[in-house]
């Protein structure tokens, strides 16, 4: 187990080409350990499977783990916050607020396997969803491009909870 350092989940959640992998490799690489089903060779099978078992694996040797895929929807990332809370950890959800013409115009710069059909990215475009707390998620992070190429980060705010009102009695 590592010396006190909290363990942390970090789900990165946007479109291809929204600069996911280039703030992995900036800001959590070195404390987390990068999982990604990118990270797999082509022919790989049961990506799902093999990217929880790293997780898992290194959950349990006390590494926290930063998972760089586009993760739109609760369905890819209920499984990584279980996980999370199952050993002990936060789970944090970097959210890369969308920019398709963005994202299509970085991923046109791209080359060979790097680079997404165009095809891809609308369709993940449709099931994105913003993460938030009630997700299971212990905190949400907005992650934008700052302009001098780097990024700019900072809490996502909760929408306010509706007051609950008590049923009204007639007397």
């Amino acid at each position: 187990m590592p010396t006190g350092t909290p363990l942390d989940v970090a789900v990165l959640v946007g479109l291809q080409a929204a600069g996911k992998s280039t703030f992995c490799r900036r800001w959590l690489a070195g404390p987390y350990e990068l999982v990604g089903k990118d990270l797999f060779p082509r022919s790989a099978r049961r990506r799902q499977e093999r990217q929880m078992r790293l997780v898992e694996e290194a959950l349990a040797a006390g590494r926290s783990v930063a998972v760089d895929n586009t993760n739109p929807s609760p369905q890819e990332w209920v499984p990584l916050v279980a996980a999370g809370h199952a050993y002990g950890a936060t789970v944090t959800a970097y959210w890369f607020p969308p920019d398709l013409a963005g994202s299509l115009a970085r991923n046109a710069l791209r080359e060979g396997r790097e680079r997404v059909p165009d095809i891809g990215i609308r369709a993940t475009a449709k099931r994105l969803r913003r993460p938030s707390r009630a997700d299971g998620f212990d905190a949400v992070l907005e992650v934008r491009f700052d302009g001098r190429g780097g990024f700019r980060v900072r809490p996502v705010p909760e929408p306010p909870r509706r007051a609950e009102t008590a049923p009204e009695r007639s007397p």
